[in-house]
């Protein structure tokens, strides 16, 4: 007799194709049923626990089910659900930017509401486009990005990324991309400490600014972290001199802080280590606590004056989602900057986060297979080769990361690596006793596997 989890999975993969997954692999691994949630933990239909140190694809800020976040999404429901967002509006939405206004970096003032990072990657995209065939410069056309960079899964978005697993099949029908190389702090072609480097691998990205500068509209960067390239870090001096670089040759720079944002890297945003403001800023995950889709894209008051003239001159940004602005993602987004300022969350995670990352290094660098570990605020990544000497990769075809995935799943903690790299991205409320238990239990799940 088929018990009710049972009956769930089968209704399950009778009918639904899950995100970013070889359906066959579900063959062996089975969906998880979820029933619940409650701070870092998931509770399944079997009464196991899963410690969520992925959050949720990296957008649960605050813990699942956070009750501030909770009641303020029930109170609007009462109230307005939904409108639509062209000339009309309402007050959640005017809220938010006048809070997000007070923490963004200098000269983020215009808002423009899409429904999920990759929405917002294009509208920022096209924006830039527009501006620059209205201000005298039509030859600019084309778009810069970073080599191993992730920016999204529709055309364009995906157009800018550079990583082959998501791109390469649909490279025919892509934009022509100028892919600056990015940098590889673990494997340094100069063999610089990149704690004072000065970012000398910046002579790439000069190259092409040089050749491409006057017809490139902007470059789209995530900023200090490339995340699905398997949470690459580099230094801000960096990030400093590609906005230089920028300005020198009238080129936008659009930050994806989608994953990087509210708090991920130690401050609120990753622009702010560099102490830099980008031209068009956007925003998602974390903007709602991981709970609403919604993303913004944010950006100044000279590229919206741009687009501001009578109707007639067809100057008008003609971009639109239907859940713009949607009144139940503003109030949980509302919610979570009181939540952040009230709770001195950023404050706690950034003394956690030293404690997290001490803790992994002690435990994991002296493993033969530990070859990398990096690290920016709570965000802590492994990467696992065959040879710590020559840097070797793992032979994928193993799948190394995956096969440590279903032993940590085994033992309660969801990791989900990038490849064969072990990731921590967990909500920012993570406590000391979480820490502790997923680092054993990640540590014990990589010696199973690789001894």
């Amino acid at each position: 007799m088929q018990t009710f989890t049972e009956e769930l999975i089968k209704r399950d993969l009778n009918h639904i194709w899950h995100p970013c997954s070889q359906m066959m692999d579900y063959e062996e691994l089975k969906p998880i049923m979820i029933k619940r949630g409650d701070g870092v933990n998931l509770y399944s239909y079997d009464g196991k626990k899963y410690i969520d140190v992925v959050s949720s694809w990296w957008c649960n800020l605050l813990g699942h089910c956070n009750k501030r976040i909770n009641n303020a999404i029930k109170e609007q429901l009462d109230t307005l659900e939904h409108v639509i967002f062209a000339n009309f509006s309402h007050i959640k939405a005017i809220e938010l930017c006048d809070e997000l206004v007070k923490v963004l970096p200098k000269g983020l003032e215009k808002f423009c509401f899409t429904d999920n990072g990759s929405s917002a990657i294009e509208a920022a995209m096209k924006m830039s486009f527009q501006y620059h065939h209205q201000t005298g410069n039509p030859q600019k056309t084309r778009f810069m990005a970073l080599s191993d960079a992730y920016h999204g899964e529709t055309i364009g978005a995906l157009s800018i990324g550079g990583v082959d697993l998501y791109s390469q099949i649909y490279k025919p029908v892509l934009l022509d991309i100028i892919r600056i190389q990015a940098p590889d702090c673990y494997r340094c072609r100069y063999g610089l400490n990149c704690k004072n480097c000065e970012a000398k691998c910046i002579e790439f990205a000069k190259k092409d600014f040089e050749k491409y500068g006057n017809v490139t509209c902007a470059l789209v960067i995530e900023p200090l972290v490339q995340a699905a390239a398997g949470m690459k870090i580099y230094p801000p001096i960096y990030l400093k001199k590609l906005r230089e670089l920028c300005d020198k040759y009238n080129v936008h720079l659009i930050a994806d802080e989608i994953a990087t944002g509210y708090g991920r890297t130690g401050k609120m945003f990753a622009c702010d280590h560099a102490e830099i403001s980008p031209d068009i800023m956007c925003l998602s995950k974390g903007l709602t606590g991981g709970y609403m889709p919604m993303a913004l894209a944010v950006t100044t008051n000279k590229i919206y004056n741009a687009f501001y003239a009578p109707y007639l001159e067809g100057k008008a940004f003609m971009h639109s989602h239907t859940y713009s602005g949607n009144p139940l993602a503003c109030s949980a987004a509302c919610e979570v900057l009181k939540i952040l300022r009230e709770e001195n969350i950023l404050e706690n995670a950034a003394e956690n986060a030293i404690y997290f990352k001490n803790v992994i290094e002690e435990k994991f660098s002296n493993h033969k297979n530990v070859g990398d570990i990096r690290s920016i605020g709570l965000i802590n990544a492994i990467e696992l080769v065959a040879d710590k000497n020559t840097k070797a990769p793992l032979d994928c075809k193993k799948r190394t990361g995956y096969q440590i995935y279903k032993k940590a799943l085994e033992k309660g903690v969801l990791l989900r690596p990038l490849g064969d790299i072990i990731y921590f991205n967990p909500p920012l409320i993570i406590q000391k006793e979480d820490m502790d238990y997923v680092i054993n239990a990640a540590y014990e799940s990589l010696k199973e596997v690789l001894g």
